[in-house]
């Protein structure tokens, strides 16, 4: 009895939303509609679009930038205004006072000392610049190449993620479909139970008419009658539970389904198929690539940063006035070259370099994992398959030995009680060998999600 409830409380744990409607699906058509209609599923698909766009947006640093930049200003200061004049090509000798300088000459009194007024009291001035300038990285010490290889390997982690969710709802819904078949299984094999009950109760009233069988026989019936429906209608309520988490899973109602065959064949994938392809593996040696890269991007502190620019202006007192005539260019490069920042660019190599050592632990720890993984269950495999033919034996005798004790009770040579206890380890049986079948095909979807999905 214990058995059968462990049974009841896996299928319970169940817990899904209704959502959509479809018709009956197979497996086959379930893991298509699966694949593009799962909203975990296309979350992962706009985590790679996310990443892909990162990586364009490291490799973009290659190519500089453009800017176009438009001042507009307005003032008397003294400095000011005669730039503004410089920057526009507008200058003239009256700006330096030489007006007021001649005037003071010719009439005798050449005093240089005396201040400009029109230089230092300008009247104010409007001032536009429109400026094209575009930057562009030389060399950087290879830390655009190196996040660059970074973000490439962040998207193939993405991808990796994304394969990996597939592979899990896979597992998810091929398991629900097997549990299904299984709930199937086990409501047509109490379904018999229940004939049989009813045919024994049939006959125990006819009995007890003719003085071969007492009342408390009859309630013995009833009671194990009613326990039977029992296990049945909870296995009906968890159908209910299963159709409604494949529907959460396909992202559609789904009300029918078309069950498989309850025995799986173990996949025939080798271990070291297994560790050269699986998902988790792959993912820890793309963060190892990205940590690589990672010491690569801190050692560029070391090298010179050497970048160039141009630009194109023109400015005047008015919008784009006079551009042609107005217009100046500048061309230069510059070159930065960090000599000394305390240590701290040494400190960043150093723990960058240690997080590449700790990570390269962690995939070795992860080829380590998955292959005793992989043998567990493969060991697991081998002993339910052992318990599957020794319950399917169990069971046919528990059916002999009830067929057999109900014939005796016929005879009066066995009482109600013990054709009752016999009926009861007979579907203690049925529910055993079931969820054995159950663990077994959970085992090898288990070896096949290491395996990536491979089923052959």
């Amino acid at each position: 009895m214990k058995n059968i409830f462990i049974f009841i409380f896996i299928s319970l744990c169940l817990n899904i939303p209704s959502l959509g409607a479809a018709d009956s699906v197979d497996l086959e058509k379930a893991i298509e509609i699966l694949k593009s209609q799962n909203l975990e599923i296309k979350s992962a698909t706009v985590d790679i679009e996310t990443a892909l766009q990162d990586a364009k947006s490291a490799s973009g640093n290659h190519y500089g930038k453009l800017d176009f930049i438009q001042d507009f200003a307005t003032s008397n200061d003294a400095g000011n205004v005669f730039g503004f004049k410089l920057s526009s090509r507008e200058a003239n000798f009256g700006d330096f006072g030489a007006k007021e300088f001649m005037d003071n000459f010719m009439a005798g009194n050449p005093n240089y000392t005396t201040p400009p007024h029109n230089l230092n009291y300008p009247d104010s001035r409007n001032y536009f610049q429109s400026k094209l300038k575009y930057e562009v990285p030389i060399f950087t010490g290879f830390k655009i190449s190196s996040y660059e290889d970074i973000m490439n390997s962040v998207t193939k982690i993405k991808k990796l993620e994304k394969s990996q969710v597939i592979n899990e709802k896979i597992y998810e819904t091929r398991k629900s479909f097997y549990d299904m078949a299984l709930l199937e299984d086990s409501i047509s094999n109490l379904i018999v139970i229940l004939r049989n009950i009813s045919t024994l109760e049939a006959m125990t009233k006819e009995m007890i008419e003719v003085g071969y069988a007492k009342k408390v026989d009859l309630l013995e019936v009833k009671a194990k009658k009613g326990n039977v429906e029992r296990l049945i209608s909870q296995m009906e309520s968890n159908k209910e539970l299963l159709y409604h988490y494949i529907s959460f899973l396909l992202n559609q109602k789904v009300t029918s389904i078309q069950t498989p065959s309850l025995e799986i064949v173990i996949p025939s994938v080798s271990n070291s198929d297994i560790l050269n392809n699986n998902l988790d593996i792959q993912k820890a040696n793309s963060g190892l690539a990205v940590k690589k890269s990672m010491v690569d991007a801190a050692q560029s502190s070391y090298y010179p940063m050497v970048g160039a620019f141009a630009e194109i202006a023109t400015a005047d007192d008015k919008f784009l006035g006079d551009a042609n005539d107005h217009k100046s260019y500048m061309l230069g490069a510059r070159v930065t070259w960090n000599i000394f920042n305390g240590g701290i660019d040494n400190a960043n190599i150093e723990k960058s370099r240690l997080e590449y050592i700790k990570t390269k632990m962690q995939v070795e720890l992860a080829n380590s994992g998955i292959e005793l993984q992989t043998q567990k269950i493969r060991t697991e495999i081998e002993s339910l398959n052992k318990d599957i033919e020794s319950l399917k034996k169990e069971l046919a005798l528990a059916d002999e030995i009830y067929n057999n004790y109900e014939a005796r009770y016929r005879e009066k040579l066995s009482s109600m009680s013990d054709v009752i206890i016999k009926q009861s380890e007979q579907i203690q049986k049925i529910l055993q060998l079931q969820q054995t079948i159950n663990k077994r095909n959970e085992r090898i979807f288990a070896l096949e999600k290491l395996a990536n999905g491979e089923k052959q």
